[in-house]
């Protein structure tokens, strides 16, 4: 076609004033191909804005139509730059339906975008700071997050938010100082790390961040975001320095710690290599089977920090009949760690109901 037309903007291929000449003058494409050296062909395409027009055919239209070969010029560039306006504001309008997938006010609350109602304004803020040159990248699922999720079913809008997440959590943590990783420094930290369980948040959280910032880990804590359904990753910046973030999604005290520590299980893997989402890779079965083998051994180690394996077999070996809030009260004060993480582990383990009374004992955080 040799007119491209997009709501009130249209875009004149040059063939469209040629067409109109040649009905002018009364004459057919085949004679209009002699006068101008060309073939029938070429007019045909031109006319019907399936060819660019060159220099060599603007001279030659300025002869036969007896105008100048700037006006011919014009009119070429004048419609490479509406055509341009017109895909930008189709992508622009495209775009502007994906914004309604993404909570928007994430980013303002984070103060990382400017407030705005406007759709288009929304989606040139989250192209700057989520640094993409489309929104629709989000939605690769081998973009970011290679797919850890607590989401059973993804859907692309859980895609298009876990990957915001993920890239949202590296500028922040991209923008904290730290000292060159030290992975004996962070080894030798796990026990001292451990203690602070029995911390309130605002005593813990501040402590966790510099320690950790010591060993070359920037720790970054964010809110969730809906459908996002990620609960931390880890993402290597060379060799130097690694970005471990948390969720605050559903974060009761046992939630916290064991997704710290696993991360942290996943930060001595030093696979600097891999972006630890925390689930298989959905696209890869060698790439799967590794993530699944990072994810247990995470796990396990998780589970051992916080309770050490030799007592927590001794423990349930020691109440066959069950267990009372007294027993996991005394428990926890003997290793010194919260009873709602021990409440925790044995939901997990399927030897308590997560929907037991003793989830009382239970502490939810409120970390931001």
């Amino acid at each position: 076609m040799n007119k491209v037309e997009y709501q009130a903007l249209i875009a004149f291929h040059p063939g469209y004033y040629v067409k109109d000449y040649i009905e002018e003058q009364g004459i057919t494409q085949e004679e209009m191909a002699k006068r101008l050296q060309t073939t029938p062909k070429y007019v045909s395409d031109l006319v019907n804005g399936r060819t660019p027009l060159s220099d060599e055919m603007a001279l030659r239209l300025s002869i036969v139509c007896g105008t100048s070969v700037k006006m011919w010029l014009n009119l070429n560039q004048n419609y490479i730059e509406k055509k341009l306006e017109i895909e930008r504001q189709r992508k622009i309008d495209e775009e502007c339906n994906l914004i309604r997938q993404i909570e928007y006010k994430f980013w303002m609350e984070l103060g990382v975008v400017k407030s705005t109602r406007s759709a288009e304004e929304k989606v040139q803020e989250l192209q700057r700071y989520l640094k993409v040159s489309s929104l629709k990248v989000l939605g690769q699922r081998d973009f970011l997050v290679q797919y850890k999720t607590s989401v059973s079913e993804v859907t692309d809008v859980n895609v298009i938010n876990a990957n915001a997440w993920v890239q949202t959590a590296i500028n922040m943590g991209m923008q904290m100082e730290s000292a060159p990783f030290n992975k004996n420094r962070l080894t030798e930290a796990i026990p001292q790390i451990r203690k602070m369980t029995v911390q309130e948040p605002k005593v813990f959280c501040p402590q966790l961040k510099e320690l950790l910032a010591e060993c070359g880990v920037a720790l970054v804590l964010l809110p969730n975001l809906k459908n996002c359904g990620i609960d931390g990753a880890v993402k290597w910046l060379g060799k130097d320095k690694v970005i471990l973030a948390l969720n605050d999604r559903r974060k009761y005290a046992d939630v916290f710690w064991f997704a710290l520590f696993h991360e942290l299980g996943h930060v001595l893997q030093q696979r600097i290599k891999v972006l630890l989402v925390s689930e298989k890779n959905r696209n890869d079965l060698e790439a799967g089977e590794l993530i699944q083998r990072l994810e247990r051994e995470a796990n396990t180690f998780s589970q051992n920090i916080l309770i050490p394996e030799m007592d927590y077999k001794e423990f349930i070996e020691q109440n066959p009949k069950g267990f009372t809030e007294e027993v996991i009260q005394c428990f926890a004060e003997k290793i010194n760690i919260l009873p709602g993480i021990v409440v925790g582990r044995l939901q997990q383990d399927h030897l308590l109901s997560y929907h037991t009374v003793l989830n009382k004992m239970k502490i939810k955080y409120m970390i931001g």
